[in-house]
């Protein structure tokens, strides 16, 4: 109803009871229609009112879509984390086959590579963290004399029976709740057995999705009406697109904050700078969050090991890179990649680490960059000025990714079946 049908006089049938009323005749016996009920509400009432139940239906149904994908957590999160890494891994298994190298041998290289190259890492960050322990534990037990010192000649005075004393209640204190530690000792061990067995999920998925990935998801388009696939292969493929320049971004961007900061942290002699760069190098996968954290724990080893005027210089390493990232790398590279507000950014980080913890805070972005490249293809209607497809197959044509010109082959894109 438009405000022009308002103002529209009403049908003779409806105005002839008001006229008699008018007149001094009641109208007894008649039954308002919904259509004069509607006609009593203004305008703009009634537009709040299709809105209201509109969106309400809509945040339902996400809600109802965030808690069922919350209770099969333990399969979505491989199957993300397999995305990413082809995404990452694709060039790398496509420059094999341009070699004329068989798609099977090519995927095998690629993820043996990977994994090859990731476990290198990790044990020469565990060689490193166990001989600088050694040394950052003696510092430790020093910088705990120096605090027992201060107790003692500081403002607090405390006394060596009181200290003892207070160290006496926490061992109690920790003795009483030995099975709440316990219990969590044993829900960690669950939770590192979920994790391994999620590790060996996402790289079985992995390795499918660089061999037919094309195949996969030609079947699941296949799934949809025949007047939706067009559309629906598109917009999938854009945002895919989307995803993959976020996970190669993102990982430029991880990459230059480890490097400036474990840099920084050799020059001032921080312990376990190595260990350091690649715990900055993961945690920058996190927007916003990951640098705030791992930048702390970078000031931590500083003040721990060489005291507060060294943790003070290393603080302001910490900013310059994190201002270098945020002012340069963010808006310069990220911006173009996934356009996507750094306001929106934030709330993304936010509603996902609390909706999904760490998985929602690593997740959140990349899942808003291809909501966001998809809704504007389908609501650009793209797919109608691209090349039409029929059905989505292993040939389809690159145009797919709409007029930004990025490669929008999925994983496998190009293998022989």
């Amino acid at each position: 109803m438009t405000p022009v049908d308002d103002a529209a006089p009403r049908d003779h049938t409806a105005a002839q009871p008001a006229a008699s009323a008018s007149a001094g005749v009641p109208a007894q016996g008649r039954t308002v229609t919904d259509r004069e009920i509607d006609q009593d509400i203004p305008y703009g009432v009634r537009i709040a009112a299709s809105w209201s139940w509109r969106l309400g239906l809509i945040i339902l149904m996400a809600g109802a879509l965030v808690w069922l994908l919350s209770r099969v957590s333990f399969l979505l999160i491989p199957v993300m984390v397999a995305a990413l890494l082809a995404g990452l891994l694709t060039p790398v298994k496509n420059w094999f086959r341009k070699n004329r190298m068989p798609n099977g041998l090519a995927v095998a290289i690629t993820v043996l590579g990977f994994i090859g190259l990731v476990g290198g890492a990790l044990a020469l960050v565990g060689r490193q963290l166990v001989s600088g322990f050694a040394e950052l534990w003696s510092e430790a037990l020093t910088g705990i004399q120096k605090i027992q010192v201060w107790l003692a000649d500081g403002p607090l005075h405390l006394t060596a029976a009181q200290i003892d004393q207070y160290l006496k209640e926490g061992t109690e204190a920790l003795q009483n709740n030995s099975s709440s530690i316990l219990s969590g000792a044993l829900s960690f061990g669950s939770t590192a057995g979920h994790f391994a067995a999620g590790m060996i999920l996402a790289l079985f998925i992995l390795i499918f999705f660089l061999l037919e990935g094309e195949r996969i998801w030609s079947f699941l388009v296949r799934l949809l009406p025949r007047k939706a696939r067009t559309a629906a292969d598109g917009a999938g493929r854009v945002g895919w697109a989307s995803m993959v320049s976020y996970a190669r971004v993102q990982m430029l961007v991880a990459f230059v904050d480890a490097v400036g900061i474990g840099v920084g942290a050799a020059i001032l002699g921080v312990p376990l700078a190595l260990p350091l760069a690649v715990l900055v190098f993961l945690g920058s996968f996190i927007p916003i969050v990951g640098a705030l954290v791992t930048g702390a724990v970078a000031v931590l080893l500083a003040l721990v090991a060489n005291g507060w005027v060294n943790a003070l210089i290393m603080l302001g390493v910490v900013l310059l890179v994190q201002q270098l990232e945020s002012h340069i790398l963010q808006p310069l590279i990220m911006g173009k990649a996934v356009k996507l507000h750094p306001v929106a950014v934030i709330l993304a980080v936010a509603a996902g680490s609390y909706l999904a913890g760490i998985p929602g805070a690593l997740f959140s972005v990349p899942i808003l960059a291809v909501a966001n490249s998809s809704i504007r293809y389908i609501a650009g209607r793209t797919w109608e000025h691209e090349s039409a497809l029929e059905t989505a197959g292993p040939d389809v044509p690159a145009a797919a990714a709409g007029n930004s010109g990025r490669d929008a082959r999925l994983p496998g894109a190009g293998s022989t079946p």
